[in-house]
């Protein structure tokens, strides 16, 4: 990958990583993240509590300095310039604490002067749409009322950029999905670039234009949402043709069918023409998000030495 820089790139790419990392004392949680983000898109940044999701997030707004390698944000480093990104980025975190004895009306007015491109009738508008009683104490708000007012602060500056960090967790099934119904409303339908970092796979996949899945620091996939369905699939097949086969295969994960075996691949492609070639029967599984992102995190075969490891242990001895 070339150099990052402020110029054709910083144009398109609302956020740019190239060879970040950062260590907590001795241990290590990211590991040369390199990584960039379309303006315009919905991009959803996957992995497993400590996966380093939210010191990536702490980096974009330049709340935590990297240890090596670039960071831009809307073409700003945000180490140099902390005020400038945030003053264009929009941002909601899933613990994020509001002065709880203030009214709804009186935290919107509160937050207003810190951002010179406050639209208040912007804000108002949101507060109807997401049924938010102005005169009510934030104390007094439920969790989802918490967390839509916490986007309506977000975006009533109009940021070109909104980072998400888990903001729905802790809220029941209906209320995600009430949540998400907003992302896509006011968000999507404004082409605004969303980065949304989660762990629950199946709250992103209807409104993910891309995917990156992290996982102990590093980046694991970069893809857009049809491409991971296209490439990563199940195959199962007997458990004899494993051995011969698992050179061609790029395995992710390997499970026991009884007297077959289930081979999760991100080659699916290849790995259908050669089962079609070799006259070898199968079935093919569709997966969905949630299940791509485990046999990504989980599988632990998504090298050749684990792939031929798991292979052997798994097909039958001639």
């Amino acid at each position: 990958m070339s150099q990052v820089s402020n110029s054709d790139a910083s144009a398109k790419f609302a956020i740019e990583l190239q060879g970040v990392c950062k260590s907590f004392r001795r241990t290590q949680v990211l590991s040369n993240l390199t990584m960039r983000v379309e303006r315009g898109k919905t991009f959803a940044f996957l992995g497993r509590n400590g996966a380093g999701k939210t010191t990536s997030i702490r980096m974009l707004l330049g709340l935590l300095n990297r240890d090596q390698g670039e960071v831009r944000v809307l073409g700003l480093d945000p180490t140099a310039e902390p005020l400038k990104v945030r003053a264009r980025v929009g941002y909601l975190a899933e613990d994020q604490q509001m002065y709880g004895w203030m009214r709804v009306e009186e935290i919107v007015r509160f937050v207003a002067p810190f951002y010179a491109t406050w639209d208040h009738d912007l804000a108002l508008k949101y507060l109807r749409e997401f049924e938010l009683p102005l005169a009510t104490k934030i104390k007094h708000l439920s969790k989802g009322q918490n967390v839509r007012l916490g986007l309506v602060l977000a975006l009533a500056h109009r940021p070109e950029l909104v980072i998400l960090d888990d903001p729905a967790l802790g809220l029941d099934p209906v209320m995600r999905k009430q949540f998400n119904r907003d992302l896509v409303t006011h968000l999507q339908g404004e082409g605004r670039t969303v980065f949304y970092s989660s762990h629950l796979l199946y709250e992103v996949e209807p409104v993910a234009d891309e995917v990156a899945i992290l996982d102990g620091g590093r980046l694991v996939r970069q893809a857009d949402t049809e491409t991971l369905r296209r490439d990563v699939k199940q195959f199962v097949l007997d458990r004899s043709a494993l051995a011969a086969l698992r050179d061609d295969m790029s395995v992710l994960e390997l499970q026991r069918a009884g007297d077959d075996a289930a081979v999760t691949v991100q080659n699916a492609s290849a790995v259908r023409a050669l089962l079609d070639r070799e006259g070898i029967g199968y079935r093919m599984n569709d997966l969905n998000l949630d299940e791509i992102f485990a046999a990504y995190v989980a599988g632990k075969v998504d090298d050749d030495a684990g792939a031929r490891a798991a292979v052997d242990e798994l097909a039958p001895q001639r």
